[in-house]
């Protein structure tokens, strides 16, 4: 995530008409975004390819681990590609790579919910509608307070690498994080969607829809994945 070049004021530097077209951009493509992901997702099931990687990954946890490096690679040419705001192609390219991705990546979780656990349907409904109410209460208070929520970063990297730490660890040796790690993880992708949706608006130019879309789009998701966990977690 760069700050907008000279040739290219930032957001918060236009009237309020272009910030409000901005945002409509940003919304209408990370709408755009879950839509494929939906698309990839159902195809992984349809096809079997979630029952496989469920079949494969759940027999050790260093195929996971391998499977999440493969994912973080991509994602971070998937969001480099989205901002590069001279080349529409390789942002849309970007977009939907880490749609693709992020399905993969689901896959075999989903086919857990769906075949393994009971009424798998209603629980991925319910994660979806407290997701989406969650991500639509931050970003209204994001967009409102006054208040400059750059404090947030380094707070969000610390928490990040702590949990990638964890993540790891309980992979390899067999641990379960339980709940409390599901509400820390909902935390962190809440904070960054309030970081996010902030900085958006301060640092990009009004040409950098896509790579916001993809910012944003990447913490939908990380809510998404702990909220559906939380609820099997509950539920069991």
């Amino acid at each position: 995530m760069a700050a907008a070049p000279p040739s290219h004021p930032p957001v918060a530097m236009l009237d309020e008409i272009a910030r409000g077209e901005f945002l409509v951009r940003v919304y209408q493509h990370l709408l755009a975004a879950l839509l494929a992901f939906v698309a990839f997702e159902a195809l992984l099931i349809n096809l079997g390819a979630a029952e496989s990687l469920y079949d494969v990954l759940f027999a050790s946890g260093g195929r996971w681990i391998l499977l999440l490096g493969a994912f973080m690679v991509v994602s971070w040419l998937a969001t480099n590609a989205a901002h590069d705001i001279l080349n529409p192609s390789r942002q849309y390219a970007g977009l939907f790579a880490l749609a693709a991705a992020e399905a993969v990546i689901f896959a075999p979780f989903l086919h857990y919910v769906f075949e393994v656990e009971g009424d798998g349907a209603t629980t991925v409904l319910a994660a979806a509608v407290i997701t989406g109410l969650g991500f639509a209460g931050l970003s209204a208070v994001a967009l409102v307070t006054k208040a400059d929520l750059s404090f947030l970063r380094p707070i969000l990297l610390w928490a990040a690498v702590c949990a990638l730490v964890l993540i790891a660890g309980a992979l390899l040796f067999g641990l379960d994080l339980g709940v409390w790690f599901s509400v820390a993880m909902i935390g962190l992708a809440g904070g960054s969607i309030l970081y996010q949706t902030q900085t958006i608006m301060r640092r990009y130019p009004a040409e950098a829809y896509v790579g916001a879309a993809v910012q944003l789009f990447a913490s939908v998701m990380l809510l998404f994945w702990y909220v559906l966990r939380l609820l099997g977690q509950i539920r069991r």
